[in-house]
């Protein structure tokens, strides 16, 4: 019996190595296996003696001959390179067992595998916002669903009449890249069923909002399974907000990775960005007192009478806006008016928020141009919009199109140092949950029913200044977009708190330290 060869394998993270020897009279073969991480030196100077003893025994039992003495020589000196080339590969394997492996995975994760069960196309509705959120929940639904989906529609029809598709917002190749592993995303239908739409037509339907994924998979299921292709005509607060965990960070993954504006948006806001911060700390005001959210929401303080039926006639033009008897009065004091520039400017002082800041205002056109503004700047002069930080022809790609104007202020929000919106709507729900997603950042968010009886009451003299001031700030000391558990209302999705405004399950720990989110009076942002 003699040594023949040497190997080592890998086996459930072990490496292995042995030493096969065959028998050449009977050809019976032994393989001599053992862990590497099991050798000591003195196991290991066993092994080779014991082989060499083998040897030894064959030589006293085969008969002597001429020329034997030579030939055994020879059969030695074999043996012992085969030893010494199988020590050294031992020596190397334990060298790469004591290095570890490397640290990054060099192949890319194989996509899930999955049976498609249809094509889910679907018309995004509403403001930049709110399209965004449906989206989201579009993925989500698709991923769950095993569906395919094509890149959804933007509203064209919508107040803003803003004719953007969805790559000329967000970047569409990185959108259908980077969710490659979870689900499949197409620009268009396949021309087979592009034919078989065009002939039959397309099966439509608005899912029901705030559904859960049984609605999903009992009721929607189905008719993907019946019709192949099936478009959904609003994709708005299509998902609720307390769903299963793994739904859950899908839809985070859209917004926090998947949905990345295109080149050119990201280019103007970080210019957006480079100059303010160029000047020190800012504030980003979502100053929502424009003349759409005005006539819709019914809210005229501050308006004089004709402003107020302009406003009035606005509403009642637009049909998709079911509320049109509104009492202006009680809904300013039930909190669900957005601030006008002046009540914004008491609020700001009385949180103690530094004159000098500069204010950035995310918004468009505001009721009344500068005459309304004077009453915020008399406070705060350093107010600020993209248009009067940029050149003209930075902004004129953008200027037509509502939707991508927001994205840059989108952008500009999720910077800065404080974040004030002064009415709730999808863009200030949707930057405080990406800020809180960031980080808890700090985002004031503001509680207009204690807010306005307080401004109510400053104003008639019940409250002095200083009264005033620290009853603003004791409503507000946990809505500073701190860590918080989402408010659960089985039943009544509107009362609860919104998904994508805190979204727990995807956001760090809540054992952040106050200390990293309090910093800001430190940077002077406060006086």
């Amino acid at each position: 019996m003699g040594m023949e060869d040497s190997k080592h394998d890998v086996e459930e993270g072990k490496t292995f190595v042995g030493i096969e020897m065959k028998d050449k009279r009977c050809g019976k073969v032994e393989y001599l296996r053992c862990s590497i991480g099991d050798i000591s030196p003195e196991k290991l100077k066993n092994l080779i003696t014991g082989v060499v003893r083998l040897d030894k025994l064959k030589s006293m039992m085969i008969p002597k001959s001429p020329g034997f003495e030579q030939a055994k020589l020879l059969a030695l000196g074999i043996t012992a390179m085969m030893l010494l080339l199988w020590v050294f590969a031992l020596q190397l394997a334990i060298l790469g067992q004591t290095i570890g492996p490397m640290p990054f995975k060099l192949e890319p994760p194989s996509p899930r595998v999955y049976k498609n069960e249809g094509y889910l196309m679907a018309s995004s509705n509403g403001g930049l916002n709110q399209m965004r959120a449906g989206i989201c929940d579009m993925v989500a639904i698709a991923r769950f669903l095993n569906l395919t989906l094509v890149v959804p529609d933007l509203d064209k029809t919508s107040f803003w009449h803003d004719s953007s598709q969805f790559k000329d917002i967000w970047d569409v190749d990185y959108f259908i890249k980077s969710l490659s592993d979870e689900v499949r995303i197409i620009k268009q239908l396949p021309p087979r069923l592009r034919k078989k739409v065009q002939r039959y037509a397309l099966y439509s339907m608005p899912p029901v909002s705030w559904s859960n994924m049984s609605y999903y998979y009992n009721t929607v299921l189905p008719r993907f399974q019946k019709y192949e292709v099936v478009r959904f005509t609003k994709t708005d607060t299509r998902l609720g907000n307390n769903l299963p965990v793994e739904v859950q960070k899908m839809r985070c993954t859209v917004n926090y990775k998947a949905l990345r504006f295109t080149p050119a948006i990201e280019e103007v806001g970080k210019k957006i960005i480079r100059i303010l911060r160029d000047k020190g700390p800012f504030l980003v005001l979502h100053l929502r007192y424009e003349m759409d959210m005005l006539a819709f929401s019914g809210c005229t303080e501050g308006c004089n009478e004709t402003e107020v039926e302009e406003l009035t006639r606005m509403r009642y033009a637009i049909p998709w806006w079911k509320e049109k008897e509104i009492d202006p009065k009680s809904k300013r004091e039930a909190g669900l008016c957005p601030l006008t520039p002046e009540e914004t400017a008491i609020a700001l002082r009385a949180f103690g928020i530094n004159p000098n800041i500069q204010i950035y205002i995310a918004a468009g056109d505001i009721y009344g141009g500068e005459r309304r503004l004077a009453s915020l700047r008399a406070f705060y002069p350093n107010l600020v919009k993209k248009e009067t930080l940029l050149p003209p022809s930075d902004l004129k790609p953008f200027q037509n199109y509502s939707n991508q104007m927001a994205a840059l202020d989108y952008l500009v929000s999720l910077d800065s140092d404080i974040f004030l919106p002064t009415y709730g709507g999808n863009m200030a729900k949707l930057v405080e949950g990406h800020r809180r997603f960031l980080g808890y950042k700090r985002t004031i968010s503001l509680d207009r029913l204690v807010l306005i009886s307080l401004i109510d009451q400053y104003k008639n003299g019940t409250l002095s200044w200083s009264e005033f001031s620290q009853s603003v700030k004791a409503a507000h000391a946990n809505r500073m977009g701190n860590p918080s558990q989402r408010l659960q209302f089985p039943g009544k999705p509107k009362q609860e708190d919104y998904f994508y405004t805190n979204p727990q399950e995807c956001l760090p720990p809540l054992a952040v330290t106050t200390n990293d989110r309090n910093n800001v009076a430190d940077k002077g942002q406060l006086s």
